[in-house]
């Protein structure tokens, strides 16, 4: 089966993009970091201004602003992480699915996927580790043994891993391609008007707190998220024949591409965001003295569930559909914001 983009992602830190025809005429740095997801755009330029872009096997490519042409073909080598050492832990895990190639695994919230800043082990590559670290694609090791797309520490539902390297090149290349589907549940405040669309924005950085994302409107990388709300909450009044505006709303989100924190500030961005996300403005009290929004400012995580997860399975092609019921929190929050 082929891949059904241009990225080719190498065993080795390295990876191959071929441009397409609708990147002809674009920046180098933005072609490079649009399609190599684990790259930011910074990084791209660090790694061009150091020589480890070529072009046609040896051409070396200084330029972030060179322009690229339709068919041509660029090699990045990064270099390779600092050795790490991690610790194998037996943390329990829901396993979904499992084959030689992909396990999918229902996260439970709280649980970060990889060690980074901060965060050294309690992982889910920790728990991988336990299970069999012989199992696992050595793309992204040593920190990221397997791990093909990530989900925040507080959202929980599914994921995929990948067992070898060659399962690990095709999930890429479908991420990359956004051919793999994703469905979101989120419970916001109040309800999208209208109660479905598109929500565009390119998302990069905020100028005001570097550790947040935000919708720019210079930079960033392009971001589209589909929405529908599901189910309306609150809202009731003393008198039936006056209608007053939900307190809250379930919101079914597929996002088309894969920015960090892309729902979170998308949703934000629309006056709506999630209930107990602390970063992006989901614990502000909305009605003074409503116990419906003590509720949803009182959530204690950003409530959020990777409801839906779909592929072709990297060996037969077959496509593999995977729902996630609610979690036991979230489903807890609804029924009580159903007495509202």
């Amino acid at each position: 089966m082929s891949d059904p983009c241009s990225l080719a992602v190498a065993a080795t830190p390295s990876y191959t993009v071929r441009v397409d025809d609708d990147k002809a005429g674009d920046r180098l740095d933005r072609v490079l970091s649009e399609a190599l997801a684990p790259l930011s755009r910074r990084q791209v330029q660090s790694l061009i201004a150091a020589g480890r872009v070529t072009i046609d096997g040896d051409t070396i490519i200084g330029k972030a602003d060179h322009r690229v042409r339709a068919g041509e073909i660029y090699a990045v080598a990064v270099p390779a992480p600092p050795a790490v050492d991690l610790l194998p832990q037996a943390i329990p895990l829901a396993i979904v699915h499992e084959d030689d190639d992909i396990l999918v695994i229902n996260k439970p919230a709280g649980l970060v996927v990889h060690p980074g800043a901060g965060t050294k082990d309690g992982t889910l590559v920790n728990a991988l580790l336990a299970l069999d670290p012989t199992r696992l694609s050595t793309i992204g090791a040593p920190v990221r043994p397997g791990i093909v797309h990530r989900l925040d520490k507080d959202t929980s539902g599914l994921i995929v891993v990948a067992r070898n390297d060659p399962a690990h090149r095709s999930l890429a290349a479908q991420f990359a391609c956004h051919s793999i589907e994703r469905i979101y549940h989120a419970v916001v405040w109040g309800c999208p008007a209208p109660g479905s669309g598109v929500i565009d924005g390119n998302i990069g950085r905020s100028p005001f707190d570097r550790k947040r994302m935000a919708l720019v409107s210079r930079g960033g990388k392009p971001a589209r998220t589909r929405y529908r709300v599901l189910d309306t909450y609150g809202g009731r009044t003393a008198t039936p024949q006056v209608a007053a505006s939900p307190i809250a709303a379930l919101v079914e989100c597929r996002p088309q591409t894969g920015r960090t924190h892309q729902i979170r500030v998308h949703l934000a961005a629309i006056g709506h965001p999630l209930a107990g996300d602390l970063a992006y403005g989901g614990r502000r009290l909305r009605a003074a003295g409503s116990s419906a929004a003590a509720q949803l400012a009182g959530f204690p995580r950003h409530a959020l569930h990777a409801h839906g997860l779909s592929f072709d399975h990297p060996r037969t092609g077959e496509r593999l559909v995977f729902r996630s019921p609610m979690p036991d929190d979230i489903a807890e929050l609804l029924r009580n914001l159903t007495t509202f």
